[in-house]
């Protein structure tokens, strides 16, 4: 996964500036502190680090971790740019191991679609660990029918004057992968062009809520995006470590 961010690494939060930013970090704040989430946490798969800075920026003590070198280069610029000092390191949620405990974790925007329905449990074992008693996980996915039903066999792109892309979408067995090529304007006028692959699973509902019980948590919750009843697309998962 570090490698398919090798070139959108540095548009990631460009590209996605149409999903609202604003409202989904707000819905995030207004559910941490539903819960009572406690100051210091981490934000795993942050990419750019929207969510990151918008924690920090609502008074959290928060810290960005994601696989891609280059989505995290371009997170520490653009906290620079806000005058945001947020902390950013490089890892994996397959492999996660902090030095201290924080009070919550938060995975926004399908980090966990990326991890294979093998690692799942494991990967809810390592957030579980990590956490304060009374420590909060908030994630989303991507539900199994948008991955099925809207994703696959699909194909997507966008014209832009600095990038543009073409996205093409393979079904598999356990979700879809994901071919995709950019043409990124350089400096000089010309377009350079850049392919990378994704693979996403589709993990359904009832099987998160048990790998997350098997792997300590006794609560939780679940809302669609942006706490809506619909639940389709996207849905939120709240566990509780008691």
């Amino acid at each position: 996964m570090n490698q398919s961010y090798s070139a959108l690494g540095n548009w990631f939060e460009y590209l996605n500036k149409d999903c609202d930013y604003k409202s989904w970090s707000q819905y995030l704040i207004n559910r941490l502190a539903q819960f009572n989430a406690g100051p210091r946490g981490l934000d795993i798969g942050c990419g750019n680090g929207y969510f990151t800075r918008a924690l920090y920026k609502a008074g959290y003590d928060v810290f960005g971790m994601d696989i891609s070198p280059a989505m995290l280069s371009e997170a520490k610029r653009l906290a620079a740019r806000e005058g945001v000092p947020c902390e950013f390191l490089l890892g994996d949620i397959t492999k996660l191991k902090l030095t201290g405990k924080v009070d919550f974790a938060v995975a926004i925007n399908d980090c966990l679609n990326y991890v294979p329905p093998a690692k799942l449990k494991s990967a809810f074992v390592r957030v579980y660990s990590c956490l304060n008693r009374g420590g909060i996980f908030h994630f989303d996915v991507s539900s199994e029918y948008k991955i099925r039903n809207i994703l696959a066999d699909n194909m997507f792109g966008d014209a832009g004057e600095d990038i543009s892309y073409m996205w093409f979408n393979t079904p598999e067995e356990d979700g879809v992968t994901m071919d995709l090529t950019f043409f990124v304007r350089s400096d000089d006028g010309r377009y350079d062009r850049f392919d990378e692959t994704h693979r996403q699973y589709a993990h359904k509902e009832g099987t998160i809520i048990s790998a997350l019980k098997e792997a300590g948590f006794t609560q939780v919750f679940t809302q669609g995006h942006l706490g809506m009843d619909d639940k389709t697309q996207r849905i939120n998962f709240t566990a509780i470590k008691s």
